[in-house]
């Protein structure tokens, strides 16, 4: 996946603002809604690369819930 959906350029810092979310125990809702949003709007806004941002939230959630137990 290309660093402009999974690390883009205006995030700095070591932690990853996801990884934030994931501690306060918000990973699921963030990403689903994530998820929805990109899918909602790629024909109109961010075209295949909203795509590929929604793939990165679905892909990410199913990482985290691989390691998490529900």
């Amino acid at each position: 996946m290309s660093s402009s959906v999974s690390h883009p350029a205006h995030y700095q810092g070591e932690i990853e603002c996801i990884d934030a979310i994931a501690a306060t125990g918000n990973a699921k809702g963030f990403c689903i809604g994530n998820v929805i949003k990109y899918v909602w709007r790629w024909e109109r806004k961010g075209g295949i690369e909203d795509l590929r941002k929604a793939q990165f939230y679905l892909n990410w959630l199913i990482s985290y819930l691989e390691k998490t137990p529900l």
